[in-house]
């Protein structure tokens, strides 16, 4: 029997919530499917960074030995870190994202994979027109790891000029930066992803026009191009694409971009399925892959029982794919999310006007009607 470790990071707001409905899933499907987990917590955000000041240590959003658990793991499970408990003005603080940040980093994660489907039971709950959304299956592939997060930062409070009129006043800059090999190793994967897909299509999204970084991403896109003739390759300037993205969703099959681009293309897509509540998301790269939903903290909603888990089970079948190669488990969650779906059972934020008011649904109850449709 095979037999794995996965890290687990609850973090913070509805982490803890939704996270235990994946480690629920993730139990019974490895019972279904014959394999078997250990399934391990650890900080990580601001729930580290509360656990370090309580134990008078040095406040990380990242500690070491959550680091050392995700290195020696087969799979890292993460579900949100941040919230307004840890904003706070000072520069120096620490900042429950840069343990996000960091974890993605220090384990080489260089590319995030976020598959966009539009389910036929949500069209409605879309904030497009139905008849737009028929067809949307599409995949954002993202540079993770350079470009504007990483670069260099500067920070001047009393720079000559940058008041008005020519008075001092704060200037601050963010270089993106980025070196061929970390722009190759990121459309190799997604010419590779495009041309085991059926449709076969990529659209590579820069913005040219203006910024070298993304001139040196047209040159290799268009050199590894030769090497895929199968795929069907485009370039998209990303204000286009975004145009295009919710006015023309379905054209689009995979999508790779560099980081910021692909953050925010990322969340826009999240509005074709009408919920980030459904997005889960993989990074991948040279170390422990990192499965986690696409959302946020959202800790207006922690503690309420009233959070969407999908995205974060969908995240746990994604694990099981691409982080330990369980292709028919990965399968038989995905399918059981759907059939869900397909019944009519919503959490409050993929619910419309439509729903019933016994389909709509809490955290632990959704969890459960996943676990019920594992067949």
């Amino acid at each position: 029997m095979a037999s794995y470790t996965i890290c687990c990071l609850p973090g913070d707001g509805i982490g803890p919530e939704i996270i235990a409905e994946a480690k629920r899933v993730l139990e019974r499907v490895a019972e279904l499917e014959g394999f078997s987990l250990t399934m391990e917590d650890h900080l990580i955000g601001g729930a580290a960074i509360d656990a370090c000041l309580a134990a008078g240590e040095p406040a990380t959003a990242l500690p070491a030995a959550t680091l050392e658990a995700a290195r020696a793991a087969d799979a890292v499970l993460l579900a949100s870190v941040g919230g307004p408990a840890w904003e706070s003005d000072d520069p120096a603080a620490p900042r429950p994202e840069q343990g996000l940040l960091a974890i993605r980093s220090e384990l080489g994660l260089y590319l995030n994979l976020r598959p966009v489907k539009v389910y036929a039971p949500l069209r409605s709950a879309s904030a497009l027109k139905p008849e737009l959304l028929e067809g949307v299956d599409l995949l954002i592939v993202r540079e993770l790891t350079g470009g504007l997060y990483f670069g260099a930062k500067e920070r001047i409070e009393d720079a000559p000029g940058a008041g008005e009129d020519g008075a001092c006043g704060v200037w601050c800059s963010d270089a993106m930066e980025y070196g061929e090999w970390e722009v190759e190793r990121v459309l190799r994967w997604a010419f590779e992803c495009a041309s085991r897909r059926p449709r076969g299509r990529l659209t590579s999204v820069d913005k040219a026009n203006v910024l070298f970084t993304s001139r040196l991403w047209r040159e290799v896109a268009h050199r590894l191009a030769t090497e895929w003739p199968e795929v069907d390759y485009e370039d998209l300037y990303v204000d286009n694409a975004a145009m295009q993205l919710v006015a023309e969703p379905a054209h689009f099959d995979v999508i790779c971009t560099e980081n910021t681009f692909g953050d925010i293309l990322s969340d826009e897509a999240a509005q074709l399925t009408g919920s980030l509540g459904m997005l889960a998301s993989a990074s991948l790269g040279r170390g422990t892959p990192l499965f986690e939903p696409s959302h946020g903290s959202a800790p207006d909603l922690a503690g309420r029982d009233v959070a969407n888990p999908l995205a974060q089970i969908l995240s746990a079948a994604l694990l099981l794919r691409h982080g330990l190669l369980e292709e028919d488990a990965a399968a038989r969650i995905e399918r059981a999310v759907e059939r869900v779906l397909e019944d009519g059972w919503r959490t409050a934020d993929i619910a419309d006007e439509t729903t019933p008011a016994d389909r709509v649904l809490g955290t632990r109850a959704m969890g459960d009607k996943v676990l019920e449709a594992l067949v």
